[in-house]
């Protein structure tokens, strides 16, 4: 089972920038679709943003042009950059892979593989 670690959360003030590492164990990466979740306070986990092996990228309307996804699969990572940042961004975030079909990537059930979680905390 291939194990997931987020790191880069933490406190921003709005309009203000992060980027999210997600690293993954073993030695698939490169053959792995990568996905960004967020689970609001007191909201169901929502996805955020995902990357096929190729390079094939999707994005929730909510962060269209404001939060981008990129891996580099010689660091087995893939990171999410997020400018312009919100206090509706704030969230714990995580990082997925190995959904059971691309077409249903936008469902957390899809995808088999999660870490723990890193929190983003937007202030106004």
């Amino acid at each position: 089972q291939v194990q997931l670690v987020e790191s880069g959360g933490g406190l921003v003030q709005a309009g203000g920038s992060l980027t999210l590492s997600c690293v993954a164990s073993g030695r698939t990466f490169s053959r792995r679709a990568m996905g960004w979740f967020r689970q609001g306070p007191g909201e169901e986990r929502e996805f955020v943003a995902a990357i096929t092996p190729g390079g094939g990228l999707d994005y929730t309307d909510a962060v269209k042009d404001r939060f981008f996804i990129f891996r580099d699969n010689a660091k087995n990572s893939v990171f999410l950059q997020m400018i312009s940042l919100k206090p509706e961004d704030t969230a714990v975030y995580y990082c997925a892979t190995d959904p059971i079909t691309w077409y249903d990537r936008r469902r957390d059930s899809d995808w088999q593989a999660w870490g723990k979680g890193t929190q983003v905390t937007v202030s106004s």
